[in-house]
């Protein structure tokens, strides 16, 4: 081959790595010769679909000959009512992923700096690199972010600040009172993304912070959230952000047309109209968090306590031997050395079954 094509690449672009998704369990089946493997390893909700939904999708088939609303003006509505802001704040994405990364394009340039924790979500560097722009990593504390060392961090050059509360990964979060001194810290220039994705499995009892709350005070603040978690339409692939009307306008010159297809926008719909769903969701989290716990302290396996619908273990050795192993036994989660975690495993929340079946997987590796 005589051209140079990474060469070709844009700097930022050349010194990324792709994305490795998790191998579907059909692919694993075949290649390791057995059956009823279980996924763990994508923080999905367990429960399969809303009744709701399904039949909000039914009703659209007629209509595929059709392109989706490109303003996805009832699902602006919708949301518009449910969370008490105006429609012109909401920008629709992909997946709250497509709305990182129209953020990072809307806002970051060669020569701009953007601000995340070590052992953030992946998306983060992957778009600012995309972009051009210089991605400025602070050491975690504790596994999640050091609010005080990001806001030392900004500098002239910063133009976006990233930040996942509870955070993927490590499942960790920060309530509001250190929320309240970071964010009055940043200077109003720069752009605070508080991603959310997690935030229906917060326990609302505890000093539960809502970045909603914080818009009216912090025009220079952007939250995103999604329906792939708690609301259960990962395939769907539809998340939305809030911001300063400002903001979303910019945010929408940028967002490519029909983005988010007609399935997904009735889905979304119909979610947010199924209370019961949502309620079992964090049901069914809550209990199956707590079998984990007791699992991994019978165990003496170290975890980080996680306020998403995932857990962190860690282990003595490679965490990728831990988890070829409960390949073989037929449960599939996710290492994290791309993370920089090589010891740690990320556990998704399934039914109880699946929670056991991991959970006794794993004994039966550890006593290997």
């Amino acid at each position: 081959m005589s051209c140079d094509f990474v060469g070709l690449a844009t700097p930022g672009v050349q010194g990324l790595t792709p994305y490795v998704p998790g191998k579907p369990i059909a692919e694993l089946e075949r290649e390791l010769g057995i059956r009823n493997i279980i996924k763990l390893a994508s923080n999905e909700n367990p429960l399969g679909p809303s009744a709701q939904v399904l039949s909000a999708l039914d009703a659209v088939k007629a209509d595929l000959t059709r392109y989706p609303d490109g303003n996805g003006f009832l699902l602006k509505q919708a949301l518009s009512a449910k969370l008490g802001v105006g429609a012109d704040t909401i920008t629709l994405g992909n997946g709250s992923n497509d709305v990182l990364d129209l953020i990072a394009r809307a806002f970051l340039s060669p020569g701009d700096e953007a601000v995340f924790s070590q052992y953030a979500f992946a998306v983060y560097p992957i778009s600012t690199q995309a972009c051009g722009a210089t991605a400025v990593v602070t050491p975690a504390r504790d596994w999640g972010h050091d609010l005080p060392a990001m806001a030392a961090a900004i500098t002239a050059k910063t133009k976006v600040v990233f930040i996942a509360n509870p955070n993927n990964p490590t499942g960790t979060s920060f309530g509001r009172s250190e929320w309240e001194a970071f964010i009055s810290a940043v200077p109003e220039s720069v752009l605070v993304v508080l991603d959310e994705a997690y935030i229906e499995y917060v326990d609302t009892a505890t000093d539960a912070l809502d970045g909603l709350d914080y818009l009216p005070q912090y025009p220079n603040l952007i939250v995103t959230r999604t329906f792939s978690k708690a609301y259960g339409l990962a395939a769907l692939r539809v998340g939305y952000s809030v911001s300063h009307p400002q903001i979303a306008n910019l945010l929408n010159r940028v967002r490519q047309p029909f983005n988010v297809d007609s399935f997904a926008l009735a889905g979304a719909c119909a979610a947010l109209n199924d209370a019961e769903y949502l309620q079992r969701s964090r049901l069914v989290n809550r209990q199956g968090m707590a079998q984990f716990v007791e699992a991994f302290e019978r165990l003496g396996l170290d975890f980080i306590p996680s306020a998403g619908n995932f857990i962190t273990v860690h282990f003595a050795v490679d965490g990728a031997e831990i988890y070829q192993k409960l390949l073989r036994e037929g449960v599939i989660v996710r290492p994290l050395a791309n993370y920089g975690m090589p010891h740690s495993l990320r556990i998704s929340i399934g039914l109880p079954q699946e929670n056991q079946r991991c959970i006794e997987a794993l004994q039966r590796v550890l006593e290997q």
